[in-house]
């Protein structure tokens, strides 16, 4: 394809497809340079970070400030800024963490602007904060009290002598009254206007707007806020399937598909709850479900002087829970003459509203018919898959969010944009992915990262906020990482990324690394057959039911090197102090390991001939039936192409004990590390099979814990605002027994009457 030619302030130079890492290292591409063009290196690499000193400031939080920064101004007149309106900004702050805080920090480097990170104290050590020039800390580790504390980040701001803030995606980035504060501190809000935002938040009054301006809308509901039983009423008027979406919020959450009217008043209890977590208010819509759809979004960009262009579309319908996986642009779905038409629609959209910077305009597409497309929401901040955009365009969105902000108008029209090549990217998150029955899905999950190894090559970049060491937790989003890769044609880009998502390693936490690689080589996504629903439809081939044979095996070399002695001082190890498995008078004792995988039932394992057994301190090479397989290994964990597996030591006697003690009782566990929002039992109640009793959140995600069958609760052990572990036993249900014909009914128990679910009618049954 083409390379365009894009008038970037008074010169004009060539823009470009893929920036590659000069130095080789992961992270380290900066995206394209204050002319647009790509840069040879620059960015933050491994050995990247800056140190810094601390100290605290008149209102107690702690700040950090990086040895090394330099002075913002003078290097941005340096660069070529300076009389432009970057020379503006001379600090930033950077009101989000992780992977994203990381990547903003990076452009403002390669701009000469000074930035400043925010942690709270569960992010002390976080890579975004090592690597911006000043670190503030605003608060303990609940949201709410730091990175969702609008009053701390704006007295961080004016401690730091900020003059702009960038919100990244997530928390605050949509927040029209933030918005409004940066504003009112004489701060530069590095986003769209506070009324845009407003208008384009609130998902009803969004669609009647972009409706008016020509763009077409999914049918549904209208007016806002509706109660239970209007929205009820309003699904039954729209049709089964429809799909439940938070007012007020975009990203998946809060989101649910009914296809079952009975099913409505649990699912809008349900909805109304995570929309209340995820963004403070309840208020939700209802839209049509389109059978087979896509999810495919426009790129656009506008500037305070009148100019809007788009920048071609993204294509994110591989999804799981409403929530993306797999972002690729362009879309193979589109000709130029939709594209066009998608794109202009976008731009209607965008000045409907009045919007300025960047911002991304959602449309659902049938795909069986692309012409037609409907409006779904605008989402007014960064997207987490950016880079894809980035990578085919040749901008740097983050720059041109900085350049819009500070004034400076777009130096080029739809007609001198165009698309260089195919990028798709991957989100690495925390989670586990199962097709067992009661814990089929995703589950957010948690931990230390022990070994980090993030991939580099020809056309792929890393965007991450790890490091060894950081602490994975259930209070913040499970994305750790996005992995992209760019090439001349589709192709050759999956191929690209794929390899690269073999090479990542995240030992210590549980991710979906090896999932991703294997949805990418599914023939459906090969053949660019997609639609939101095939992840769901396609789990079962796509994750595997049970651990290759050589993850034991290597399990058991490493636990047979660790039973050789350690040499002496003189150098000498003792041959006897291995145990042989000598007997008298018989064979030797085989030496077996019993084994557990977390999800998978115990084994116990009989290792190979140790001759096919090489171990270090940071891999294990196993020989089993002639192959020849190398993992990475820290402490209990084993990794090999973007799949890791924790084998512990199972301990057979105390299991055994510990089902003797619940004979004929299930034990209900949590799927994964979270917080108890609500209990809806006690000790002593019967409950019915499928009836829920407590709900888990992790990451602003629910996860309901049902009973299995009907019987009696004889453990109940948390309470809303539990604190719970993966696999921790959260309630003790004893089946009842079948009661033998003519039995007669309990006292004043009506023949065939359900028993109510406990604490029905309560506020927490209510909710």
């Amino acid at each position: 394809m083409a390379r365009h030619t894009a008038r970037i302030g008074a010169r004009t130079v060539p823009a470009t497809g893929p920036r590659h890492e000069a130095d080789g290292r992961p992270g380290t591409d900066p995206g394209p340079g204050t002319d647009g063009r790509p840069r040879a290196g620059g960015g933050p690499g491994t050995d990247g970070r800056r140190a810094g000193a601390h100290m605290t400031t008149a209102e107690g939080m702690t700040m950090t400030t990086g040895s090394d920064r330099a002075d913002g101004a003078a290097t941005a007149a340096a660069a070529g800024t300076a009389g432009s309106g970057l020379a503006a900004f001379d600090t930033v702050l950077v009101a989000n963490r992780g992977e994203i805080a990381v990547r903003i920090i990076r452009t403002l480097r390669a701009l000469g602007i000074r930035s400043v990170a925010v942690f709270s104290d569960a992010d002390a050590g976080a890579r975004h904060v090592r690597e911006a020039d000043t670190a503030v800390r605003i608060g303990p580790a609940p949201a709410a009290e730091s990175y969702l504390s609008a009053k701390r980040l704006l007295a961080a701001a004016r401690d730091t002598g900020a003059q702009a803030v960038h919100p990244g995606y997530g928390f605050l980035a949509e927040n029209a009254s933030f918005a409004r504060a940066c504003t009112d501190a004489g701060l530069v809000f590095i986003g769209p206007p506070a009324d845009a935002i407003a208008l384009m938040g609130d998902k009803i009054r969004a669609k009647e707007t972009v409706r008016a301006a020509g763009v077409p809308v999914v049918p549904g509901s209208s007016g806002s806020g509706l109660d239970d039983a209007e929205l009820a009423a309003a699904a039954r008027e729209t049709g089964l399937p429809v799909l439940l979406k938070p007012s007020a919020g975009g990203g998946g959450k809060g989101m649910r598909l009914v296809r079952d009217a009975a099913l409505l008043a649990d699912e809008i209890a349900a909805a109304r709850r995570e929309a209340l977590a995820s963004f403070g208010d309840d208020t939700l819509l209802v839209e049509r479900w389109i059978e087979r759809p896509r999810h495919i979004e426009i790129q656009v960009l506008a500037d305070g002087h009148g100019r809007v262009v788009h920048l071609g579309e993204r294509e994110c319908s591989l999804q799981r829970r409403h929530q993306k996986l797999i972002e690729e642009a362009p879309s193979v779905l589109l000709d130029e003459a939709t594209r066009a038409a998608m794109g202009e629609a976008a731009v209607q959209a965008a000045r409907s509203c009045g919007y300025r910077g960047a911002g991304t305009v959602e449309f659902i597409v049938s795909g069986t018919e692309p012409g037609a497309y409907f409006f779904m929401e605008m989402n007014t901040r960064l997207q987490v898959e950016h880079p894809v955009t980035e990578l085919v365009t040749g901008l740097d969105l983050v720059e041109w969010q900085l350049r819009v902000a500070a004034g400076e108008p777009l130096p080029y029209e739809q007609r001198d944009i165009a698309l260089t090549g195919h990028a798709v990217e991957a989100r690495i998150c925390a989670e586990t992915v199962s097709v067992k029955e009661g814990a089929r899905g995703f589950l957010p999950s948690g931990g230390t990262v022990l070994v980090l190894r993030e991939p580099a090559g020809e056309g792929v970049r890393t965007d991450s906020g790890l490091s060894e060491g950081t602490e994975v937790g259930s209070r913040y989003d499970p994305m750790l990482a996005k992995v992209i890769a760019h090439g001349p044609d589709r192709a050759t880009a999956l191929r690209r990324l794929r390899a690269a998502l073999a090479g990542t390693v995240t030992l210590g936490v549980p991710a979906n690394t090896g999932f991703l690689r294997r949805l990418l080589a599914h023939p459906a996504v090969q053949a660019g057959d997609l639609d939101t629903g095939l992840v769901e439809r396609e789990l079962d081939g796509l994750v595997p039911r049970s651990v290759p044979e050589e993850v034991y095996e290597a399990a058991a070399a490493v636990r047979l090197a660790g039973l050789r002695p350690e040499a002496d001082a003189h150098g000498w190890q003792d041959p006897f102090a291995v145990p042989s498995g000598w007997r008298l008078g018989g064979p030797a004792a085989p030496v077996e390991f019993p084994l557990k995988v977390p999800g998978h039932e115990p084994v116990t394992h009989r290792p190979g001939p140790a001759s096919g057994h090489t171990v270090t301190r940071d891999r294990v090479s196993v020989t089993v039936a002639g192959v020849l397989h190398t993992f990475h290994r820290a402490g209990d964990w084993l990794g090999r192409d973007g799949d890791a597996w924790l084998v512990e030591d199972h301990d057979p006697v105390a299991a055994a004990l510990a089902g003797a003690a619940r004979a004929g009782a299930d034990s209900l566990t949590a799927p994964m590390p979270g917080t108890v929002t609500v209990v809806k039992a006690a000790v002593g109640d019967r409950v019915t099979a499928g009836q829920s009793l407590v709900v888990v959140e992790a990451m602003k995600m629910e996860h309901v814990i049902s009973a299995p069958h009907a019987g009696t609760v004889t453990e109940l052990d948390v309470i809303p605002g539990s604190t719970v572990a993966m696999d921790q036993v959260l309630a003790v249900i004893v089946p009842e027994e079948p009661q033998e014909p003519g039995e007669p009914q309990e006292p004043g128990e009506p023949e065939g009457a359900a028993v109510p679910p406990a604490g029905a009618g309560s506020e927490e049954a209510a909710s």
